[in-house]
């Protein structure tokens, strides 16, 4: 018979898999979707009687939105086997937990930059900046804008569930005996 110590260890460790396992896939979804959105996200209008697109890979900003929301995309998919073949051992190192800390710290960074640099220049779209005279598209672009900003939204939730993941690895990670 177990001891009753040792079946709130096994439980604890089993909802610590299943919130990990469950976190990633909803990042790995969310920013799976961003990227999509952002791929495929075109508009051709008339400005004066002139035909302009809008296209993500005119702007190196949103390129690097896209493929920062790729990567951890990717890598999330990988951490998700690793968490499930960490799940399935009987006996766990501790500083794999580490190592899973820090894949987490860095996709959380890789989607904070993505996210920032989209918003500044998600905002200067809609608004303008009169001071450099840039005017703002989001009027003539609308569907444009309205899907990058839900890419924006999507890549944003992305990068609150990696910081909470990264929050749930830490708090795992102190089990390190140095």
């Amino acid at each position: 018979m177990e001891k009753p110590h040792t079946i709130r260890i096994l439980k604890t460790r089993k909802s610590f898999i299943l919130t990990q396992i469950s976190l990633r896939f909803l990042a790995a979804a969310s920013t799976l979707a961003a990227t999509w959105i952002t791929f495929t996200t075109k508009q051709t209008t008339l400005v004066f009687g002139i035909q302009i697109d809008a296209r993500y890979s005119y702007s190196p900003t949103f390129k690097f939105f896209a493929y920062a929301n790729l990567i951890a995309c990717a890598f999330t998919f990988l951490s998700l086997f690793f968490v499930f073949v960490l799940g399935n051992k009987p006996a766990v190192d501790p500083t794999h937990y580490f190592y899973v800390f820090l894949h987490d710290l860095i996709m959380t960074l890789l989607l904070m930059g993505g996210c920032a640099a989209a918003t500044a220049i998600g905002y200067v779209g809609k608004y303008g900046n009169s001071h450099s005279g840039w005017v703002a598209i989001c009027g003539y672009f609308a569907k444009f804008c309205n899907r990058i900003t839900a890419a924006s939204l999507l890549s944003y939730f992305g990068f609150l569930l990696y910081l909470l993941l990264t929050i749930i690895s830490a708090n795992k990670s102190r089990q390190i005996q140095v």
